[in-house]
């Protein structure tokens, strides 16, 4: 059988060879088609099923020229908010010394603002010039630093970020300013050496008992948290207007394993020597909260009478020999790991002196205070009680009168702390040097007009009789 195909020029009809048709026709001739021998085998089978591959995702469609239309998307959804937009507070105006402060923390120059000194550096009275929040700058001092920033100031900048607690002091933030460091802390009005030298205020009882709670408080939270404060006396023991006691001063504090079996090595050049513990000063360097609880029934002994108990004159002869003179002569019944310390066959007391702590202070306290100090002034620090032990005595839990916070001292007037009580006590000092020259050189003006005056009354008397 014959067909024809319409010839797409000349417009006539051309015989088809046998047993072809049109489409295989029109596939021959196509030049991008490739020759037969190449193509896929089942490429005919592709082409008779009626199905196009030529477009992706056009299969299963039979009108390969329809052009292809995406389905419509649906209608996003829509919500409506409320935005608020708040309005900047303008910038206060500061005015008087406010705006001529260089500082956002605003401080008296010269030594009008400072209220603590000592190693460190210098600690500073401010006000924030747009709050009018009180605060206390402490000065990280630089001099002879030669690694750059100090390390101590680095260990207590973040050991006191770790901290929170009612009776431990807040780091607020740390500031650079031309070229000095500073860190900020909440201000406290009192320290406990100037609230107990003050000339005219007196704690009662009850205001004694709660400032040793809250002292014992904050060193039971310490304790649990791992660190070690290791400068525990009353001028690093702040008191607000409203009575709430906090521990200061952690440039000496260091972090400790308290689980450990065996304790860390540190050193013993630690706490002011009035307030050391024995071991401390007998070369001891593996020691733990022990000497925080001996520094803090030492200021404990001043809360209750004003005084030092262990007033010494800077040295560890001199301080143990102090010791010695109150408490007795240790032996190895009471102490028994006395004879390991590094130092004790050094500083051997040359003979043995009984205590005096009871003829001392048994009167001077409550029986249940006199009790818990005796508790706390062992030699062994072994067997010295922890401070959570310290809160469940008697003397805190049971013993009258019960403990009352100081609110009194928010009519207290003026800021009352160890720098200022060392002024004070040194402006008296000056005065009554004064007055002796005076009365010195009053008595050396009058002594000659006395003696004449004297030997007239004799010379009467003589010439009456």
């Amino acid at each position: 059988m014959v067909t024809k195909r319409e010839n797409s020029i000349s417009g006539t009809e051309t015989p088809l060879a046998p047993g072809s048709t049109a489409e295989s026709v029109d596939d021959d001739d196509n030049p991008f088609r490739p020759p037969k021998d190449l193509r896929a085998e089942d490429e005919s089978d592709k082409r008779n099923s009626g199905i196009s591959f030529s477009i992706k995702g056009m299969a299963g469609r039979t009108d390969s020229s329809a052009p292809h239309r995406p389905a419509p998307l649906a209608a996003p959804r829509t919500r409506k908010e409320i935005v608020v937009r708040k309005r900047l507070k303008p910038k206060p105006k500061l005015t008087g010394d406010f705006a001529t402060s260089d500082s956002v923390y605003y401080r008296k120059t010269g030594n009008e603002s400072v209220v603590g000194s000592g190693t460190y550096g210098k600690v500073y009275k401010a006000v924030h010039v747009y709050t009018g929040d009180k605060v206390a700058l402490k000065k990280i001092r630089m001099e002879g630093e030669r690694d750059g920033f100090p390390v101590t100031a680095i260990r207590e900048i973040k050991l006191l970020q770790s901290l929170n607690h009612t009776n431990v002091v807040k780091l607020q933030e740390v500031m650079v300013e031309r070229n000095d460091c500073f860190m900020i802390f909440e201000y406290l009005s009192h320290d406990l050496t100037g609230l107990l030298n003050h000339p005219s205020f007196a704690l009662t009882e009850g205001h004694k008992k709660d400032l040793a709670k809250q002292l014992f408080e904050g060193l039971d939270y310490l304790h649990k948290r791992g660190v070690l404060h290791r400068d525990i006396k009353a001028a690093n023991i702040l008191v607000s207007r409203n009575g709430e006691l906090k521990l200061a001063d952690f440039g000496l504090a260091r972090f400790y394993n308290k689980n450990a079996k065996l304790k860390q090595d540190y050193t013993n050049r630690v706490i002011t020597i009035w307030y050391r513990s024995p071991e401390l000063l007998l070369g001891e360097t593996q020691y733990g909260p022990a000497v925080d609880i001996w520094s803090a029934a030492c200021v404990l002994v001043e809360i209750f009478t004003k005084h030092a108990i262990f007033p010494g004159d800077g040295g560890e002869i001199n301080q143990l020999d102090k010791i010695y003179n109150v408490l007795g002569t240790p032996s190895r019944t009471n102490w028994p790991g006395i004879v390991d310390l590094a130092w004790y066959e050094l500083l051997r007391p040359a003979h043995k002196v009984a205590s005096t702590f009871a003829e001392k202070y048994q009167e001077r306290v409550s029986p249940a205070a006199f009790d818990l100090l005796s508790a706390m002034f062992v030699f062994d620090p072994d067997t010295r009680p922890t401070a959570s032990d310290v809160l469940e005595h008697p003397y805190f839990t049971t013993e009258e009168p019960k403990a009352k916070q100081v609110v009194e001292l928010k009519d207290l007037e003026g800021d009352w702390h160890e720098f200022e009580s060392k002024a004070l006590r040194k402006e008296k000092e000056r005065e009554a040097r004064r007055k002796d020259k005076e009365s010195m050189e009053k008595r050396k003006l009058e002594g000659p007009m006395g003696d004449e005056r004297e030997l007239k009354r004799v010379k009467t008397g003589d010439a009456q009789a």
